[in-house]
């Protein structure tokens, strides 16, 4: 075998021929495969591999084997692409093109069989790494298969709670012993069995949809409490946990559910809820349950023209009973009512509840009109009617019902029920044993009346009140000797009132005392400023009193007080009382009644004919006048022909009057003919709107 033989310019330095080399192969396989070493160590990893190649073709002898190993250790250092191959081939027929062509094949030859055989073994290499790891991988999975299902059945079998495997079309394929316990049947008997056979009207109205949703795979589980029917006919109630299980494909495959046993739980909040709505006295429901009822009711999409009922009941005299009779008297009498009209009353969308002490409320859903409801009342009154036994007693009693029916629609739970009680009122003060229907405008006019009420001291405060005079005419010679103060309100909402609107509720509510007074300091004022400017000519200044001014102790020091402040001789005030704040009465009033007289004001009794007209009792007290109610002069009236009742009632009273030394004044006065027929009945003083208004004090004609 020919070797080749060195040049003196070419290979008497086979090391640096080896770098010369490596540093072109470096540069011709840069890039062709991915390898951990940078460009440096590259050549320098090559330049030992040219040092071996140049060896092989410089020997005398060729062997191939150390080129093989060449070509193998490439491949060990991954230059494995077959780009990287050709391009050291390449390399070598450029780098020893003055070489033995011979040679220079053999060396090719080898270093690619090298290479070759090398690439084989790494891909076979390669496989078996990949298939030792998939059969191992697959072993474990087996394993662990079986453990996950010997897991599985472990629980299943031996769990406490109920647990069961469904297809998805609903049939039972599998069921542990707790679920067989806890129903009573048998594991046979349960897995003949489907999702229908265990379908309850007590089921939640969304249980059917969950099932759905997770046989279909629209989610994943689901939990409701549910019941069953236990093998001997009871109700098992559960609490139900399904999960789906899907195939490899993603599809729902199984369905598999858990069973606890929360039958005791149940009950117990069964209890609890009906001792949260019902009474405890009467066991009807109660309030709550009421209003939970009436609100679902409220909120229903019920038809636009359904309509709504309540009764609303008060027991007539309780409290008498309860405080005469004991209160456990009156715990058995509420019972029986009770009794009386849960059984009187019935139906699916009527509900009697109690709402607390001796009220009743009754819900009339869906009613044709006010005349179903007024058909429930009559029949609880009725029934409350009927003569009660209880503890050695037989009471008799009665109710009084609020009766509200309105549309559904733009009814609000606080309006019918503020309604409901509103009338129940009216049925209370119209004289109890009866029914009142709600009255829209009658409510308004209340609920008027209310603010007015609520607003009056403000009112009294910011100087909302006014006085106005009307005078009070001598029939003789119709000079006016004096003038009655009127007060009123100018509201800033409903203008101005007159005391018709206000005066009773002041007295209700206690503010006519200082209302009251500031009317008899503004009048007293006036007054004094009349007698100032005109003299004698000064008319005497009238003023009312009310009860319960009449009944606060500071009134005749009040009285002399502001006398006092205003300058107003005593003999220029008169004070107009009512009958009923001065006769039929002792105490207090009489006696501020004899200490206001002896302060000086005149005293008239307003209104007479209205109340008491006890002339026997009326001569005993220190009064100087009588004012006629406007009934009677009323009478006088009709041009053709006057009342001769009220003729001879008018006449009789100034006659008595005049015999007690008492003028006389009427009230009302609206016509020529009234004033007249006065005059000639002997009637000393007139007022009323045939003489004037009232009105400001600079309308009067002093």
């Amino acid at each position: 075998m020919t070797a080749l033989r060195p040049t003196p310019t070419s290979w008497d330095r086979p090391h640096r021929a080896a770098e010369r080399m490596a540093r072109a192969w470096s540069l011709a396989i840069a890039g062709t495969s991915y390898v951990s070493m940078n460009g440096l160590e590259v050549q320098d990893f090559l330049t030992s591999l040219a040092t071996r190649i140049i060896h092989a073709l410089t020997s005398e002898v060729f062997d191939p084997a150390d080129v093989r190993e060449v070509g193998s250790t490439l491949v060990a250092a991954h230059f494995t692409e077959p780009t990287t191959l050709e391009r050291t081939l390449a390399v070598l027929a450029e780098q020893f093109g003055n070489a033995p062509v011979k040679r220079v094949a053999q060396v090719q030859g080898a270093l690619a069989s090298g290479y070759a055989l090398a690439l084989r073994d790494r891909v076979l290499d390669e496989q078996e790494e990949i298939r030792t790891a998939a059969l191992w991988a697959r072993a474990r999975a087996e394993e662990g298969r079986r453990v996950s299902e010997a897991r599985f059945q472990a629980i299943f079998a031996g769990a406490a709670i109920g647990m069961s495997v469904s297809t998805v079309d609903g049939q039972v394929i599998e069921v542990n012993q707790a679920l067989c316990d806890m129903l009573g049947y048998t594991a046979d008997e349960l897995r003949a069995m489907s999702f229908e056979d265990f379908v309850l009207p007590e089921d939640p109205p969304t249980a059917g949809a969950m099932f759905e949703e997770v046989l279909t795979g629209g989610r994943d589980q689901f939990r409701i409490e549910k019941p069953y029917v236990h093998k001997d006919g009871h109700r098992v109630w559960t609490d139900l946990v399904a999960s789906i299980i899907r195939d490899e494909d993603g599809r729902p495959r199984w369905l598999v559910a858990m069973f606890e046993d929360i039958t005791e739980r149940h009950l117990l909040q069964v209890r609890l809820r009906h001792q949260a709505l019902h009474d405890p006295l009467t066991q009807l429901p109660n309030r709550t349950l009421f209003f939970e009822r009436l609100n679902a009711l409220l909120e229903s999409e019920e038809d636009a023209d359904a309509r709504v009922g309540v009764c609303y009941l008060d027991v007539d005299g309780f409290k008498v009973i309860n405080d005469t009779l004991g209160h456990d008297i009156g715990d058995q009498l509420l019972q029986t009512v009770a009794r009386r009209l849960a059984r009187s009353i019935s139906g699916d969308r009527q509900l009697v509840a109690r709402m607390g002490g001796d009220e009743f409320v009754v819900l009339v859903e869906g009613c044709g009109g006010i005349d179903d409801v007024v058909a429930v009342a009559e029949k609880a009154l009725d029934t409350v009617r009927a003569p009660v036994h209880v503890g050695g007693h037989e009471i008799s009693i009665s109710a009084s019902i609020g009766v509200v029916e309105q549309p559904l629609r733009g009814t609000s739970t606080g309006e019918l029920m503020k309604a409901a009680d509103t009338t129940l009122y009216w049925a209370k003060a119209d004289g109890r044993n009866r029914f009142a229907l709600f009255d829209a405008e009658r409510h308004a006019r209340e609920v008027t009346r209310y603010e007015l009420s609520a607003s009056m001291p403000a009112a009294l405060e910011r100087r909302e009140f006014f006085v106005e005079y009307q005078p009070l005419v001598r029939l003789s010679d119709g000079v006016t000797t004096g003038v009655e103060a009127l007060v009123r309100w100018r509201h800033p909402r409903f203008g101005v009132l007159g005391p018709d609107a206000f005066i009773g509720m002041a007295e209700e509510t206690g503010l006519i005392v200082p209302l009251g007074r500031w009317v008899l300091h503004e009048a007293c004022r006036q007054a004094a400023q009349w007698r100032r400017e005109v003299a004698d000519r000064a008319p005497i200044m009238s003023v009312n009193l009310a009860v319960r001014q009449m009944r606060d102790r500071t009134i005749v020091r009040d009285v002399q007080a502001i006398l006092d402040q205003t300058g107003l001789p005593p003999a220029g005030l008169q004070l107009e009382l009512t009958e009923s704040a001065v006769m039929g009465t002792g105490g207090d009033p009489i006696e501020a009644l004899k200490a206001l007289a002896e302060l000086g004001p005149r005293i008239a009794i307003d209104d007479f004919g209205t109340g008491y007209s006890n002339f026997a009792y009326l001569r005993h007290l220190p009064v100087h006048s009588l004012k006629l109610a406007g009934s009677f002069v009323a009478g006088l009236r009709p041009p053709e022909r006057p009342d001769p009742v009220d003729q001879e009632i008018v006449a009789a009273v100034i006659g008595l009057a005049h015999t007690l030394k008492l003028s006389v004044t009427a009230e009302g006065v609206e016509t020529a003919e009234q004033a007249a027929r006065l005059q000639e009945l002997g009637c000393d003083t007139a007022q009323g709107w045939y003489y004037a208004a009232s009105g400001p004090a600079s309308a009067i004609k002093l």
